[in-house]
């Protein structure tokens, strides 16, 4: 599998890590999810590259992008994009998005649509009912219990991430995406490197704002890949029918493709010929699958 090159790049007064995978053609911008990192496009940069150019961020406060003590929601994560997309001269960039990213991708596209080429959605960017958000953030909890704990260990961190219901069968490329997110003390002992209070403020500033106000700005042509399978539950799903029906019938120019037998995680993490092809029609790349 391809390794990215880090660079540091200007944010909105952070310094944000951008991840990057050398190619050609068309730029992708690549944002993730709420406690994720930019490690999670590994495989589907693999796949693209190096027919794309293909970027991925930490957004502020995760991974090894800065961590201000406060500043987190959609519109100033998409006031550090744009200063990201500036400084890297890549406007305008098909932009990418999964879970919370997709959100921030939607903003950003019904914000700055001159930078925006094409958006792809990646099981993210509904509008949910208060119920139906309740059984999404108890389905990621298990994820962000390991935030704000100290470990024996990378091992013992790792083994506890083997165990996670929502990513099996583990694959070994997991455990960059895993390395990636956390600091060894000198004590040898491992510590994630995102804060709770982070994701505490993320979550409840993305209550706060009604998705569905943007879908009318987007001018550009819009891809959404949704999962099938819920996280814990058969219904914990990101994109359920009702929210697919708001997006179809309020966003021009989009296709809603279901993406069979993944879950919100393992649609993003895993190889996926079936993703990667649409992905490559969407971008009208000729490349063989």
């Amino acid at each position: 599998m391809k390794q990215p090159i880090f660079k540091k790049v200007n944010g909105d007064g952070v310094k944000i890590q951008v991840a990057y995978w050398e190619g050609s053609g068309d730029t992708i911008l690549s944002i993730h999810g709420i406690s994720s990192n930019c490690r999670v496009w590994d495989v589907i940069a693999d796949a693209l590259t190096p027919e794309v150019e293909f970027y991925a961020i930490d957004l502020r406060g995760r991974g090894h992008s800065d961590k201000p003590e406060t500043g987190y929601n959609i519109k100033k994560h998409c006031e550090d994009i744009k200063c990201v997309i500036d400084n890297l001269h890549i406007k305008p960039t098909v932009v990418m998005g999964h879970s919370l990213g997709a959100y921030i991708g939607v903003v950003f596209a019904a914000l700055y649509s001159e930078y925006v080429k094409k958006l792809i959605l990646v099981d993210g960017g509904g509008k949910l009912s208060e119920k139906q958000a309740e059984k999404v953030f108890e389905g990621i909890k298990p994820s962000l219990q390991r935030l704000g704990h100290e470990f024996n260990s990378f091992e013992d961190y790792i083994n506890l991430m083997k165990k996670s219901p929502f990513l099996q069968p583990w694959m070994d490329f997991l455990e960059n995406y895993y390395r990636y997110e956390v600091e060894t003390k000198d004590n040898g002992k491992v510590v994630p490197l995102v804060a709770p209070k982070t994701i505490v403020e993320e979550a409840e500033n993305l209550k706060s704002d009604d998705i569905t106000n943007y879908y009318e700005d987007i001018k550009c042509p819009v891809l959404v890949l949704r999962a099938t399978h819920g996280m814990l539950t058969d219904d914990d799903l990101l994109l359920p029918e009702d929210s697919v029906e708001i997006m179809k019938n309020t966003i021009k120019n989009i296709r809603i493709v279901n993406i069979e037998n993944t879950n919100h995680y393992t649609i993003a993490f895993y190889p996926n010929k079936k993703r990667d092809k649409i992905i490559k029609n969407f971008l009208d790349l000729r490349i063989s699958s």
